[in-house]
């Protein structure tokens, strides 16, 4: 029979496992730490709202508090000394070079016309001959956006509202034709894959797809720590039928172990290295898109704590604000704050703190506190300024 585990021994676990063992933040993170974490948890997920920071550059944040955003841009953005280079994998991300063989299955598919995206294959078919001379202008003129695209008209209704040289672009990105050179602000800047990748990574072997996708739920159980199938196999976006079969070839490999939750309904596995701490957790606001959260119903299951994201909810309808953050206090989430940065009056901006039922408001406000006033100087902004909603927010105002 598999191991019963209790719920606190899977959080636990799946904490130590994301990085979150309690260490001390004192000092500024060097390279060679955020890179160990990147490795670690095995990709940053993109997204392009900027109320705050761009939700890439949180996850280190809330491992290692204050680091230089720019180290980090200049390892997944620059020619020299790439580290990363981005992808479809857990949605838009950054993923490390040495992941970059284990990621073609997705590229080789959608050059098959079985992408991902429907709206892509179809695109890619009818347009195929825009598609050759698009990549043919990238050649001769080198790195290109959207509105460089020769005849590639304007942004438009449809879908996602993209012009025709964008989503020729996002095609070829799609099929691994195209990479990131690097970013405008926001703003992709595509060339031809070959003058991206460094060519000792572009002449690895790709792995048979059955492979792949074995290689790829096991580094997720890695990165998880412990995860129901559905964990294993949304942490890459891998697709349902391949990802029964690599978790059983996992486990007949050995690398993944079956086990009983308590309380948890499917089944579930653990990475035969995965550590068992007996405590683990730490101090740290974190990205809606942060792998602890980023799956609401896994959060759930190990929290105890309902998190949905309410940027599209209608203003009146929101009930905690706009850009939420969940606030781990030791190994618990125990609060949620909406956090925005007002660059143009440098402060970060509380809207709103709310604590969790059962939580203690006046013992984790001098640890919140700290680690707001350690955001907003990672941030440069001079100021923090608590606004009066939520049930946290009155400890928090005492401290200010």
């Amino acid at each position: 029979m598999p191991r019963l585990l209790t719920n606190a021994e899977a959080r636990r676990i799946a904490l130590a496992a994301q990085g979150f063992d309690s260490k001390h933040r004192s000092t500024t993170a060097n390279w060679a730490a955020l890179a160990r974490t990147i490795d670690r948890i095995k990709l940053l997920q993109i997204d392009s709202v900027n109320v705050l920071v761009r939700s890439h550059y949180l996850p280190l944040f809330a491992r290692h508090g204050h680091y230089d955003r720019n180290v980090l841009d200049a390892r997944s953005l620059n020619r020299r000394k790439r580290h990363m280079f981005e992808c479809w994998a857990h949605e838009a991300s950054l993923v490390p070079l040495s992941l970059h063989s284990l990621m073609r299955w997705r590229m080789e598919r959608a050059r098959a016309g079985n992408g991902t995206y429907g709206s892509m294959d179809r695109f890619g078919i009818e347009e195929r001959k825009f598609l050759d001379a698009t990549l043919d202008h990238i050649a001769r003129h080198g790195p290109t956006r959207a509105s460089e695209v020769p005849g590639g008209g304007k942004a438009e209704g449809g879908w996602w509202g993209w012009s025709k040289g964008k989503m020729t672009l996002e095609v070829l990105f799609d099929q691994g034709r195209v990479t990131t050179a690097h970013r405008d602000g926001f703003e992709r800047i595509y060339d031809l894959t070959e003058r991206v990748i460094p060519a000792d990574v572009l002449a690895l072997e790709t792995p048979p797809e059955r492979e792949a996708f074995r290689q790829l739920i096991e580094l997720a159980a890695e990165a998880l720590g412990i995860g129901t199938e559905f964990d294993l196999r949304d942490y890459f976006r891998l697709p349902v039928l391949e990802t029964k079969t690599a978790i059983a070839d996992a486990v007949a490999a050995g690398t993944l172990i079956p086990v009983k939750v308590d309380g948890w309904k499917h089944d579930t596995y653990i990475h035969r290295d995965a550590r068992k701490p007996r405590s683990a957790g730490g101090i740290a606001l974190l990205s809606p898109f942060d792998p602890i959260v980023w799956d609401r119903d896994r959060a759930e299951r190990l929290f105890d704590f309902h998190y949905r994201i309410e940027l599209y909810t209608p203003a009146a309808k929101r009930k905690f604000g706009y850009y939420v953050l969940p606030f781990l206090h030791g190994e618990k989430l125990a609060g949620r704050l909406c956090l925005k940065a007002d660059r143009e009056n440098s402060a970060l901006l509380v809207n709103t703190a709310y604590h969790e039922p059962g939580t203690d408001p006046v013992t984790m406000a001098p640890a919140l506190m700290a680690e707001l006033q350690l955001m907003a100087g990672w941030l440069g902004l001079a100021d923090l300024k608590i606004a009066k909603t939520g049930n946290l927010a009155g400890a928090l105002r005492k401290l200010s």
